[in-house]
């Protein structure tokens, strides 16, 4: 518990900075080849795999159903398998515990899932709900919440299926990434309010079309053809969602920060910061050195639906906090069913500091208040770290809760983020 609870200085920036960010891998990416992978005709490869807890989850869970994963190498190393029971640990990854129910519905014998104490309050009804529409035997005790079984019976019929995404776009990305394996494919049809970050699904569109299976897109509808799942090697992007509070840093302390490999092209919502940071006071240019992030020091305030991107809302939340005119950030209602409510988190531990923050049932309005250090809590969530570590830069004596919680998506932040004072 003792890890759990120490409190760590957040460095303040007191020069500009000026540096060059190595970023690790995605996290979203990484996870979406290792499942695919499993499921392919033949083993295959994924090369600058992230080496993180949550993608050492999924290679534990689907190497303990049946295809192995060895993660010992630079490029980590598909077999796929005959799938069997077993038991997946998700830790408090939401990958893990949505994508990993409808391959192990392809498997023979039950697998059960749990996780971490948080993870038993993230939903799963929806995912949960479709297998058993498709015919998979499910066992949650009615709370549509881990722990649950999945009981397997070697194959999946398949079919059509009515959803209600709106508190993930992974319960979409969940049944697509397993559909070619079911025996009449899948057709996934969402009903309700409008599903949140949609880069997500077009990102597993997008792997799934690179492992030669069909895809059909319609609106608030997809639909995976049956077939096999051809063997791809795979090279993951950098995760650029972890670029935030690096980029943000050059825009606190009117510095310089560049990011190389940033992809011309990409799926990954994190490409937003490239509109958000110029909008807010930043010079931005991405060119073959990578993205690079200038800023003067001053921080300008911003109006923005964030619905697409809402893992960067916390980061974004506090560079608000710096800013000099008022901001709204707005359509990330779906945040309160990540690792902790980030909405509410956000409020608490930003006031905390002496932020002017108003908490909406879908964000935030934050307007500028004379801030002072004290204790950030982060909620066991990677994002909730970064976010703290970036009003450390410009407050003096904000302490950090359990900064190595960063270690979800980026190993060895809190070493790289002091590296750059």
């Amino acid at each position: 518990m003792a890890a759990r609870t120490q409190l760590w200085p957040a460095p303040v920036a007191r020069a500009p900075v000026d540096a060059r960010v190595e970023l690790p891998g995605s996290k979203s990416l990484t996870n979406r080849a290792l499942v695919l992978g499993a499921l392919a005709d033949a083993p295959s490869q994924v090369r600058r795999a992230l080496r993180s807890r949550d993608t050492d989850l999924m290679a534990a869970a689907l190497t303990g159903i049946g295809s192995r994963v060895d993660t010992s190498g630079d490029s980590w190393a598909i077999t796929p398998g005959t799938l069997h029971g077993g038991a997946v640990d998700c830790g408090l990854a939401g990958t893990v515990m949505r994508f990993v129910p409808p391959v192990a519905a392809l498997a023979d014998g039950t697998v059960a899932f749990d996780g971490d104490p948080q993870a038993r309050t993230r939903p799963m009804s929806a995912v949960l709900e479709s297998l058993r529409t498709l015919g998979v035997a499910v066992d949650d005790g009615g709370r549509g919440t881990l722990p649950f079984t999945v009981r397997g019976a070697g194959s999946v019929r398949g079919g059509e299926v009515v959803i209600d995404a709106s508190a993930s776009s992974q319960f979409v990305s969940a049944l697509l990434l397993a559909g070619a394996r079911f025996d009449d494919g899948v057709a996934v049809r969402h009903q309700g309010p409008q599903v949140p970050s949609l880069p997500h699904i077009e990102m597993t569109v997008a792997g799934l079309r690179e492992h030669g299976v069909e895809v059909e897109v319609g609106r608030d509808s997809w639909t995976v053809a049956p077939g096999p799942v051809q063997a791809v090697d795979v090279e993951i992007e950098p995760d650029l969602s972890n670029a935030a509070p690096f980029l943000m840093l050059a825009l606190t302390s009117g510095g310089s920060v560049t990011v190389p490999g940033w992809p011309a092209t990409t799926t990954q919502a994190g490409d937003a910061l490239r509109d958000i940071l110029a909008a807010m006071g930043a010079e931005v240019r991405l060119d073959a050195a990578g993205l690079t992030v200038s800023g003067t020091g001053t921080v300008e305030g911003l109006d923005i639906d964030l619905h697409d991107a809402g893992e960067l809302a916390p980061a974004v939340a506090a560079v608000c906090v710096l800013a000099t005119s008022p901001s709204r950030l707005r359509g990330i209602a779906h945040i309160r069913g990540h690792e902790t409510d980030r909405l509410t988190a956000l409020a608490t531990e930003l006031r905390g500091l002496g932020a002017n923050v108003s908490e909406h049932t879908d964000g935030l309005t934050i307007a500028p208040a004379q801030l002072r250090g004290g204790e950030f809590k982060t909620y066991e969530d990677h994002r909730m770290a970064q976010a703290a570590v970036i009003v450390g830069s410009a407050v003096e004596g904000v302490l950090v809760e359990n900064v190595a919680t960063t270690a979800k998506t980026f190993p060895g932040f809190a070493e790289v983020w002091s590296g750059l004072f």
